[in-house]
Formats: structure tokens, C-alpha cells, sequence
């Protein structure tokens, strides 16, 4: 009797544990490992498609940035144009790192993108980043990261 007990103790505590983590999901900063850059993110909800603009400029310096609490770091480009210099957000490292494109300080280069504030700051959230005849495309015309994955594209 008493075995037959901790058989079935073990078998519900087992079902729980198993029922648990399917339910758990991805996380609500991003999921699917994006890192706090995916779709749905408080960051990403800064990407407005109806105000792209672009600015042209010279790379005066890359930096490793977290833009907001919960986030993975990031790549960012100090852009110095005729009238501003501005912090121009790539994307994750993850994603960055695994793209042939090369961006250094002293390139001359094309940013289409947003503006937005971020901690009291202005930034510019890329779509895509022209360097001579290559472009690197970090968006799509409704502002979905590219790193996103298809799962979020309607």
C-alpha cells in the first residue's frame, strides 16, 4: 500500500515538474534567445516605420552598448554628421558577429533609420546601413529585425 503511495506521489510530482515547463514559454523581453532585441520588447516599441529618415556621416567610433535593463549587448556606431553626432543602433552581438559585413572607424557611411530617445538620449534605431556600393539590412520595411526570425513576420 505505502509503495503504491509513493509510486503515484512520484508519478503526479513528475507530471507537474514536465507541465511546468511546457507551460513556462519564452520569456515576454523577446523570447526565442533574442536577447531583449526581438519583437514585442519595450526597445523594439521605439521603432516607429512611419519616421524613417536617413543620415549620412563618418564612423568616429563603434561601441558595445545594453540599451535597456534585460537586454544582451549590443553594436552600436557613433556617426558624426555635418550638423550632429549621433548613436546609431545596429543590432545584437549575436547577430552582428555572424554577418560579413564590416563597418570600421573612418568609413564613410548612410544610415536609414529612426530616431528615438533612450535614457534622455537621442539615438537612431538602423534599418540599414550603406558603406560605399554594399548595404546592410537590419529591417524590414515594417521595422521586424531581420534577426527576429520568420516566426514574428506577418
Amino acid at each position: 500500500m505505502k509503495t503504491k503511495w509513493i509510486a503515484g506521489l512520484m508519478m503526479v510530482t513528475v507530471f507537474l515538474l514536465t507541465a511546468s515547463l511546457a507551460l513556462a514559454g519564452p520569456g515576454k523581453w523577446g523570447g526565442r534567445g533574442s536577447g531583449g532585441w526581438g519583437m514585442g520588447t519595450p526597445y523594439q516599441a521605439m521603432y516607429n516605420p512611419a519616421s524613417v529618415e536617413t543620415i549620412a556621416g563618418e564612423v568616429i567610433g563603434l561601441e558595445q552598448t545594453i540599451p535597456m535593463k534585460r537586454m544582451n549587448q549590443g553594436l552600436a556606431l557613433l556617426v558624426k554628421t555635418e550638423k550632429e553626432t549621433v548613436t546609431v543602433h545596429l543590432g545584437p552581438n549575436w547577430y552582428m558577429e555572424r554577418l560579413d559585413a564590416k563597418i570600421d572607424k573612418g568609413d564613410q557611411v548612410e544610415v536609414k533609420g529612426v530616431r528615438a530617445n533612450l535614457a534622455g538620449k537621442p539615438i537612431v534605431l538602423a534599418t540599414e546601413v550603406k558603406k560605399g556600393d554594399k548595404t546592410l539590412v537590419l529591417r524590414d520595411a515594417a521595422g521586424v529585425p531581420i534577426w527576429a526570425g520568420w516566426g514574428w513576420r506577418r
